[in-house]
């Protein structure tokens, strides 16, 4: 049983992380996130 709980976890780390571009491109993904708050906040305060 732990050792399908086990598998299940690392299954589940491995699909977030390749969504994100791996270690070296989650930081790049996260920027991106941020400019895109940031470019939505600017345009509301044009408004």
């Amino acid at each position: 049983m732990k050792k399908i709980i086990s598998l299940m976890c690392i299954l589940s780390i491995s699909i977030g992380l390749s969504a994100c571009n791996t270690f070296k491109g989650f930081g790049k993904d996260v920027e991106r996130g941020g400019e895109k708050v940031q470019d939505a906040a600017s345009d509301a305060q044009r408004k």
